[in-house]
């Protein structure tokens, strides 16, 4: 496999993935210096999220309109101007601005280097290539924390967001030398009125999500805002039967594979979207430990994710998708779990090497479920199934980091004091419980989806050996 064009995707999607959570240890500092609250400051985060959500869903069709690696590369380009606004803002309203710009470059740089790939990638391949792009979204919220508080400590926020621009300037010229070219495809007119409906829906309830449980802002507008999103989602399901080229090709979910690896990845992705915010607060509260010490605990399931990128393929090859999926996110749920028993007195060591394991089962996971997405999607629908992915994937991330938020709210209001071990506990059990159930979404696979991409059961027969020795193939 041509390792090339994936390792340059992961490079660009590795400084989104980053970016998006290193500034989470830095929020103090930044409120500091441009005089505001911390809490106040997540605002800027939501922006981003609202940002993707609703730019995300016409990413597909500005690279068949404008041609994928085109769009990529103003993708970086849209990123770096918002990493450098962000860096030169003196105040609470020019810094949440900066964020939404960045989201606009992020929204294309995820589902448009997916669809470079895939597009680039013979299907006997996809999983190795998407071990090698799965990687920057698992690494990127582990080492974030730790490096923010580096950067934070010893130098200043603002390089934080400046240590994109010559990251961002490699990625370009990177995608310019070496990506394949693609050429703008006929493309029908945008559809307006389903572009509205769709950012209305993700962003409303990413927004939602994202504020209903902040004390700065009463529930109800969080509830408002998502029942708004609900509606807007539900105008646009009537809106997508009757246009001819809707936005959200929602057809694609009649086929068993794409809905499976799209609604159990989502479910997945609600306790993996927990993860990154309950980890580093329990060590940090329940521990007592410092934000770098805590994020240098986290960074071993990095590690996890990196080394299993080398037998992944052979993994799938060998198991396929149905078991390797059904298995994994189970004892990846199981992983989640046991955070749930860690305390002061756990060995480190020992919370090290669960940390490890499970790095290599999500990272197994994801590269599988991302590449079962386009398993049975056809060339000319692939610009469609990768916006509908991308959005679930940012819809399941908010969700779980509100489940999470929302769990540790219930709890500290039920004993009536401040955060303990002991609610980040249940919080722990609870998002393992969602993530286990995408077991029952995979379980309705046949045993032989996906064998055209895994290369599982390839010589069982003699049609499929033919096609194997075939001069075409």
């Amino acid at each position: 496999m041509n390792r090339t064009i994936p390792l340059i995707l992961a490079v660009a999607l590795f400084m989104e993935n980053m970016d998006s959570t290193v500034i989470a240890t830095s929020l103090p500092a930044i409120a500091t210096d441009i005089h505001t609250s911390p809490i106040a400051l997540k605002l800027a985060l939501t922006a981003y999220l609202v940002s993707l959500a609703i730019f995300i869903p016409i990413s597909g069709w500005m690279a068949d309109r404008f041609g994928a690696k085109n769009i990529f590369r103003a993708a970086i380009a849209v990123f770096i101007a918002g990493s450098v606004a962000c860096a030169l803002s003196g105040s609470l309203p020019a810094f949440v601005v900066s964020r939404f710009l960045q989201g606009i470059g992020g929204a294309m740089m995820t589902p448009v280097g997916r669809l470079v790939l895939v597009r680039a990638t013979p299907k006997s391949e996809l999983v190795a290539a998407m071990s090698w792009l799965t990687v920057p979204a698992l690494v990127g919220p582990l080492v974030g924390p730790p490096i923010g508080g580096f950067i934070t400590t010893y130098f200043t926020w603002h390089w934080i967001f400046l240590i994109n621009v010559p990251i961002g300037l490699i990625g370009i010229w990177l995608a310019t030398r070496f990506l394949p070219e693609t050429e703008s495809m006929e493309t029908p007119p945008l559809d307006f009125v389903g572009f509205v409906l769709s950012g209305l829906a993700a962003s409303g309830v990413v927004f939602g999500l994202s504020v209903v449980s902040l004390p700065y802002l009463p529930p109800a507008t969080g509830f408002i805002t998502i029942a708004v999103g609900l509606l807007a989602g539900a105008l646009y399901l009537m809106h997508a039967r009757r246009a001819r080229n809707p936005l959200l090709a929602l057809e694609l979910f009649r086929n068993q594979v794409f809905r499976s690896s799209v609604l159990g990845g989502s479910l997945f992705r609600i306790g993996i979207g927990a993860v990154p915010f309950l980890l580093p607060l329990m060590f940090q509260i329940g521990f007592g430990l410092t934000p770098f010490q805590s994020g240098m605990i986290t960074f071993v399931s990095a590690i996890g994710a990196i080394g299993m990128k080398f037998v992944t393929a052979l993994i799938f090859r060998v198991v396929g998708f149905r078991r390797v999926l059904i298995l994994g996110s189970l004892v990846a749920a199981a992983s989640i779990a046991i955070y749930g028993l860690f305390t002061p007195e756990t060995p480190y060591a020992l919370m090290l090497a669960i940390l490890l394991v499970g790095g290599f089962i999500r990272s197994m996971f994801f590269t599988g479920v991302n590449a079962l997405s386009y398993a049975e999607v056809s060339a000319e629908d692939t610009s469609k199934a990768t916006p509908i992915t991308a959005v679930f994937q940012q819809l399941s991330i908010a969700l779980g980091v509100a489940l999470a938020g929302g769990v540790l709210e219930v709890s500290t209001s039920i004993h009536g004091g401040p955060l303990t071990l002991g609610d980040f506990h249940i919080a722990f059990f609870i998002v393992a419980a969602v993530s286990a159930a995408a077991s029952l979404s995979f379980m309705r696979l046949a045993p032989d989806a996906g064998n055209a991409v895994s290369g599982h059961g390839r010589l069982t027969t003699p049609k499929t050996l033919e096609q194997v020795r075939s001069p075409g193939e």
